[in-house]
């Protein structure tokens, strides 16, 4: 099974909005922090946005002003709104979980990431 579902992803003309949503697989762990990441064909993935269990988001300067990211903790999904969209976002967008399992030994961070979902910006 998949820890991370994403969806949302789709074709959207150019200033157009498109909104995804990722949900969180059971499990017994703490979420650090929740986020997207993205990658063009032949480009670095690089950082969308994302939100800290504190609440604090962060994001990529390119989607300043037009991505919003945001968490149900209710139903363990973190979303992004997409607005004013561009050609330069046409990108696999890859939800993305920084998770803490606590134990008596500690604790241990882990990176999960879900499979991906294609947002297309084009006329």
């Amino acid at each position: 099974q998949e820890p991370l579902v994403e969806s949302g992803g789709g074709l959207v003309q150019p200033g157009g909005s498109l909104t995804l949503s990722c949900a969180v697989a059971g499990g017994v762990f703490s979420i650090n922090a929740m986020g997207w990441y993205r990658q063009a064909p032949g480009k670095q993935r690089e950082l969308v946005a994302s939100i800290a269990k504190t609440g604090i988001t962060t994001y990529g300067e390119s989607v300043k002003g037009r991505f919003t990211v945001s968490r149900d903790d209710a139903r363990s999904t973190v979303y992004l709104q997409m607005n004013i969209l561009k050609p330069e976002d046409t990108a696999n967008y890859y939800c993305h979980a920084n998770i803490r399992v606590t134990t008596i030994e500690g604790y241990t961070d882990f990176e999960v990431w879900g499979q991906g979902t294609l947002v297309t910006v084009s006329p």
